[in-house]
């Protein structure tokens, strides 16, 4: 089954420095129906406004991932990090027992476009930790990209959480084809572009929630960019 959680239906706050769309409930935005899917707790897309960004605060048992579609994001925490997140690079944060952080777009000109992720993890009370990698997304296309995982395999970020999380970019005309385990569930974000899941029409911003399906085909209708997530 493919439920539909289509782009306008989202929660949406202006700040003016920040322009965010909230997949499921977050900060002012509340929806009972919408607290999440399985592990899946946060999808936000950010747009961050030249020089503008979030100060210090606090995060605890939570899985980060922030994943930059365009512009960068400087990154500072207690745990030292200092870093700028671009394009093709994939950041994820265990808040475990507590980490304070700040985001900021460090451009004068450009503004930041990114998806924040949270995912519960299945265990608490962990000692924080910083990863960011780079991974051939926009140099490999037409495949799906395995970053992030419950148990690092094959280089990639380890997460306190038994998913995968694959992210890939599909040039108009093009498709790929991927299987889901049927005991598993799956979300499909589609970060930018149109595309078909199995003739099913999206648009940039749609997520689908999938259950009991296996078979998944992605066509692209325009350049289009994805993440799937393979949830327990």
């Amino acid at each position: 089954m493919l439920q539909v959680r289509k782009s306008g239906d989202r929660g949406h706050a202006n700040h003016g420095w920040l322009d965010s769309y909230h997949s499921f409930s977050f900060a002012g935005y509340y929806d009972p129906n919408q607290m999440g899917f399985r592990s899946l707790r946060v999808i936000n897309e950010d747009r961050i406004a030249p020089l503008g960004g979030f100060p210090t605060h606090g995060h605890q048992d939570m899985e980060i991932i922030t994943y930059v579609l365009s512009g960068a994001l400087e990154h500072q925490d207690s745990l030292g990090t200092g870093s700028v997140i671009r394009p093709g690079e994939v950041q994820q944060m265990s808040a475990g027992t507590g980490i304070q952080h700040s985001e900021y777009n460090p451009s004068e000109q450009e503004s930041t476009h990114l998806l924040q992720i949270w995912i519960v993890p299945n265990k608490t009370g962990i000692t924080p930790r910083y990863a960011q990698q780079t991974f051939p997304i926009a140099a490999e296309p037409g495949q799906l990209h395995l970053v992030v995982t419950g148990d690092g395999r094959d280089g990639t970020i380890p997460v306190q959480q038994d998913m995968n999380l694959y992210a890939g970019r599909i040039s108009a005309g093009g498709a790929i084809a991927t299987q889901l385990d049927p005991a598993r569930y799956g979300w499909l974000q589609v970060a930018r572009g149109e595309l078909l899941l199995n003739d099913l029409p999206l648009n940039a911003g749609d997520g689908v929630a999938i259950r009991e399906t296996t078979d998944l085909n992605l066509t692209a209708i325009t350049d289009a960019e994805v993440l799937l997530f393979d949830l327990p």
